[in-house]
C-alpha cells in the first residue's frame, strides 16, 4: 500500500487555516499515488488545545471543520488527527480521536487510549480514554490505529507505570493487524529522537508488520515539534523517514525495502537544537501576529546567539539589534555588538543610558540618603535597558526578544523587570556551557559571532571589573549541578556524593528555589531539555522543602 504522510504544520484554534492545510496536503499526495493519507495527532485544531477544550462551542466547532474536510475526502480515505464529542454523558466531554474519512464524510473514528499527565502533557484534564485502540479495514489489509501515548509503554519508558498495565500495542497482538499507524503529536527535546525511533521499530517487531509514525511539526507557545515521521517494517528496520523541523509530504510504499531518509532526519546534536529554536522562534513569532523582531546587544554570548537564531528566523532585515550602553559598558563590548550586526546584516541602534541611569540616581538620592551602593543601582541599569527596549517594541510593534540562557534563570542571574523584559525567552532552556557550544558550531565555517564575544570572559557589566565568576561557580560546574538538581530531581546530598563540593551545592540549590517568583513572572520560553523552567515544572513559589 503507498500512503500519503502529511507533515503538517498547523496552528492551535486557527479551524479555517488548518482545513485549508489539510485539504491541500490531501490532494497534493492523492495527485502522487497514495492509497491512504495519515495526518497527525489533532491537526483539525491543532496541539495542544489546552482549555480551548472547555469553551463551549469549541469541540462542535472542531467537529464541523472535520465534517467540512470529510466532505473534501474522496475514494482515497484519510486518516486525521482530530477531537470527538463524548455523547455517552460518562466521564470527559471528548476524545482524542483518529477519524477515518472517505468518500464525503467521516466513516469511523478511534480514540485514544494512553493520556499523558505529566511534564507539559495534562490530556487527562480534557479527553476520556479508550479501553482499547482501534482497527479499520481498508485495501484488503487490518491496520491498527494508535495514537502518540499509545506506543510509549516500553520498558525503558518510565512513565509507562502511570496506566496501570495498559498496553495498547500488546492489544494489538491478538488483533492480526497487517499495518499499524500512530498519529502523534510528540514535542522535540533533546535526545528524544532515539528513544521515539526505538519506540516505533519495537512495536513493529512486536506485531510482526509495518509500523507508519506521522508526527507533527512546527512551534505551538514553547513546545517544538520536530516532524520526522517515519515507516518501520515488520523486521523493525526505519525505512523510511521525513525531514526535520519542517513540513514535508510525501508517498511511501509500505513494502519498500531501502531506507530512504531525508538528510535531516538524523543529523547532529548541536543542529538539531539550532534548527529547534529558529523553528521555535519563527512560529511563534508569526502565528502570534510579528513579523519583525528587537534584541538587546551586549556584545555578550547570549545576545549574540539569540540574534543568529532571530535573523536566521525572520531574516536580517525583520530584525533590529539595540547597543544600550552604560558609563560601565566596555568598549570591546560596544565594538562586538556593532560588528554581530554588521556580519549579520540587521539594522543596528546604539542608545546610550547613562544620563537616564544618572537621573533616576538622582531622584532615588534622598530616599536612599546614608545606603551603600549595592545590587539596587546594578538594577536600575538593566531596568532602564528593559523601559527602552520595551518602548521600541511598542513604536515599531516588533517582538522584543529577551537572552537569559537556563543557568542565569535558574539562580537568578537576572534582572525582573530589565533584562527579563519581552515577549519570548528564546534560549532560557539552554544552558550556558550549550550556549557557547552552539556560538562554535555557528562559526564552524566563518567567523559569524566575534572570536571576542566567545574568548573573553563572561560578564554582566553591570559593575566595574564584573565577571560572572564572582557570583556563581564556572559554569561547567554549575550546569551539572543544575541539570542534577531541575532536571533530574536530585537532593543535595545525592549531588554532593557525586563528588560536587557542599558549599557551592547548597548555595546553588539556595538560589534556585529562592528565585522561583521571578520565573514565574518571566516571559515563556521555547523547551529544548527534557524538563524546561514553564508549564512542566510546577514548583510552589512559597514553600519551605529543603532537599
Amino acid at each position: 500500500m503507498r500512503i500519503g504522510l502529511a507533515q503538517i504544520n498547523t496552528i492551535v484554534g486557527d479551524l479555517a487555516g488548518n482545513r485549508r492545510k489539510i485539504i491541500d496536503a490531501y490532494q497534493g499526495l492523492v495527485t502522487q499515488g497514495a492509497e491512504l493519507v495519515v495526518f497527525p495527532e489533532l491537526a483539525v485544531c491543532g496541539y495542544p488545545p489546552r482549555d480551548l477544550l472547555f469553551k463551549k462551542r469549541f469541540v462542535s466547532d472542531v467537529e464541523t471543520s472535520l465534517a467540512e474536510i470529510a466532505a473534501a475526502i474522496a475514494d482515497v480515505p484519510a486518516l486525521i488527527g482530530t477531537v470527538e464529542a463524548n455523547a455517552d454523558g460518562h466521564g470527559r466531554n471528548c476524545f482524542n480521536a483518529a477519524a477515518f474519512c472517505q468518500h464525503g464524510k467521516v466513516q469511523s473514528s478511534s480514540h485514544k487510549c494512553l493520556l499523558p499527565t505529566y511534564d507539559v502533557f495534562d490530556e487527562d484534564r480534557y479527553f476520556e480514554p479508550s479501553a482499547k485502540p482501534g482497527v479499520i479495514c481498508h485495501g484488503g489489509l487490518r491496520i491498527g490505529v494508535t495514537i502518540c501515548e499509545d506506543i510509549w509503554t516500553h520498558p525503558m519508558i518510565g512513565t509507562r507505570r502511570l496506566y496501570r498495565g495498559l498496553d495498547p500495542v500488546s492489544q494489538l497482538a491478538t488483533e492480526n493487524c497487517d499495518l499499524m499507524i500512530n498519529l502523534s503529536a510528540s514535542p522535540w527535546h533533546h535526545g528524544k529522537g532515539h528513544v521515539r525511533d526505538k519506540l516505533v521499530t519495537d512495536a513493529a517487531r512486536s506485531l510482526g508488520c509495518p509500523v507508519v509514525y506521522v508526527n507533527a511539526v512546527g512551534g505551538n507557545d514553547e513546545l517544538i515539534f520536530d516532524g520526522r515521521s517515519l515507516v518501520a517494517n515488520a523486521s523493525g528496520r526505519v525505512t523510511f523517514g521525513l525531514a526535520a523541523f519542517q513540513e514535508d509530504l510525501e508517498v511511501v510504499d509500505i513494502s519498500a525495502r531501502q531506507p530512504l531518509l531525508d538528510r535531516s532526519f538524523a543529523q547532529e546534536d548541536l543542529k538539531d537544537v539550532y534548527d529547534a529554536l529558529v523553528l521555535g522562534l519563527r512560529d511563534y513569532a508569526h502565528k502570534s501576529g510579528f513579523k519583525r523582531a528587537l534584541i538587546a546587544l551586549s556584545g555578550g554570548i547570549d545576545s549574540a546567539l539569540v540574534a543568529v537564531i532571530a535573523a536566521e528566523a525572520l531574516g536580517p532585515d525583520n530584525l533590529i539589534g539595540v547597543s544600550l550602553p552604560s558609563s560601565i559598558s566596555s568598549q570591546h563590548s560596544r565594538d562586538d555588538a556593532r560588528i554581530l550586526a554588521g556580519n549579520l546584516g540587521i539594522r543596528f541602534e546604539t542608545i546610550a543610558i547613562a544620563d537616564a541611569v544618572a537621573a533616576c540616581e538622582t531622584a532615588l538620592g534622598p530616599v536612599f540618603a546614608g545606603k551603600k551602593t549595592d545590587v539596587t543601582e546594578e538594577n536600575i541599569q538593566a531596568r532602564i535597558r528593559g523601559v527602552l527596549m520595551m518602548a521600541m517594541s511598542n513604536k515599531f510593534g516588533s517582538l522584543l526578544l529577551t537572552t537569559g540562557n537556563k543557568s542565569e534563570i535558574a539562580v537568578g542571574y537576572c534582572t525582573l523587570y530589565g533584562d527579563m523584559a519581552g515577549g519570548l525567552a528564546v534560549i532560557s532552556d539552554v544552558f550556558k556551557t550549550q550556549v557557547y557550544a552552539l556560538a562554535r558550531w555557528i562559526n564552524r565555517t566563518e567567523e559569524i559571532i566575534p572570536a571576542n564575544t566567545i574568548e573573553k570572559p563572561p560578564s554582566a557589566e553591570l559593575r566595574p571589573g564584573q565577571k560572572d565568576e564572582d557570583s556563581l561557580p564556572p559554569y561547567d560546574q554549575l550546569d551539572a549541578i543544575l541539570e542534577g538538581y531541575v532536571e533530574e530531581g536530585l537532593a543535595s546530598r545525592d549531588l554532593i556524593a557525586q563528588g560536587f563540593p557542599a558549599t557551592v551545592v547548597t548555595d546553588i540549590i539556595r538560589k534556585v528555589d529562592l528565585n522561583e517568583y521571578k520565573r514565574k513572572q518571566a516571559a515563556p520560553g521555547l523547551k529544548i531539555t527534557p524538563l524546561a523552567f514553564g508549564v512542566g515544572r510546577r514548583i510552589p513559589i512559597v514553600q519551605k522543602y529543603v532537599s
